[in-house]
């Protein structure tokens, strides 16, 4: 039992990287802290079955997604079908637990929401930003940013002063968005990264902009969208992260606009534009302070 326990452990520290604790082996959901996560958080979790194959499920919640482990390949028929009862478990288990949390974070958006003010105007994040305040509201020195889903208010992304965000622990974030302007029949709906980029698409532009919060979710929101909105006309605006190996932002919008069969557009820096600038909203502070 022991080995199995330990070849289990040693699957996950692959991933995460060295753990101090031994995973308990009896078949139900356990979360644990995955390194380089916030203190106290415990965005990791995992299932581990013994007996004839041990098999083991596990991921973050925070990174998504998930990887298997099994001590061997079943020998039959029946350790087959054994295996794949217990993998079907270990996901009714996670997606049980992930609706949980998921709810848990919506209500607690939609009280916060509803007793929080307008915001500030001059918040110093909307200022450094160089955009109105829109529709976002404020609770102590802290912005609230709605996230969207099947036009429900289900998570909230809050902004410091100082530009850190952090969304609510356990919030849905795959799939929603936070909308700026009317979506219109023949006209352009753009879908971007952070809220500040598409206040700042909205601003320029007039048109509708859904901010979908990551690189990994332009994808996902624009699919949403296009089904809901079958007769607007969809444009991924990605960020250019020139300074980042891999151009995460252009990698991914390029991806998405390609997948959604829809228009790309990209911010152009010129030569003389610092490496750190990235979005639209980077590109148009820049212009303004250079002129």
């Amino acid at each position: 039992m022991m080995c199995a326990v330990n070849h289990f452990r040693e699957s996950l520290q692959r991933v995460y990287g060295p753990l101090d604790w031994l995973p308990v082996p009896d078949g139900q959901l356990h979360r644990f802290h995955v390194p380089g996560d916030r203190v106290g958080s415990n965005n990791g979790w995992y299932i581990l079955h013994l007996g004839g194959v041990a098999v083991g499920i596990y991921g973050s919640w925070k990174a998504g997604g998930s990887h298997r482990w099994s001590s061997r390949a079943p020998a039959d028929y029946r350790e087959a079908e054994q295996l794949r009862q217990r993998i079907e478990q270990a996901r009714r288990q996670r997606e049980a637990e992930q609706h949980q949390r998921q709810q848990a974070a919506a209500e607690y958006a939609q009280r916060v929401w509803r007793d929080a003010r307008r915001a500030d105007p001059g918040h110093p994040y909307l200022v450094a930003k160089g955009v109105r305040p829109h529709a976002l509201r404020q609770r102590g020195a802290v912005l609230l940013v709605p996230l969207i889903y099947g036009g429900q208010l289900v998570n909230l992304q809050r902004i410091k002063a100082d530009g850190s965000k952090r969304f609510l622990f356990g919030g849905m974030v795959k799939g929603c968005h936070s909308p700026l302007g009317l979506i219109t029949p023949g006209a352009p709906l753009y879908v971007c990264e952070g809220w500040a980029t598409a206040a700042t698409i909205h601003a320029e532009t007039g048109a509708a902009v859904a901010a979908a919060m990551n690189a990994g979710n332009l994808l996902a929101v624009g699919q949403r969208l296009q089904r809901q909105h079958q007769d607007a006309v969809l444009i991924v605006a990605g960020d250019n992260d020139r300074q980042t190996e891999g151009n995460p932002g252009k990698t991914a919008a390029i991806k998405a606009a390609a997948a959604l069969g829809c228009g790309l557009v990209l911010p152009e820096f010129p030569p003389d534009a610092p490496l750190a600038l990235s979005d639209f909203n980077d590109l148009r502070q820049w212009r303004e302070a250079s002129q």
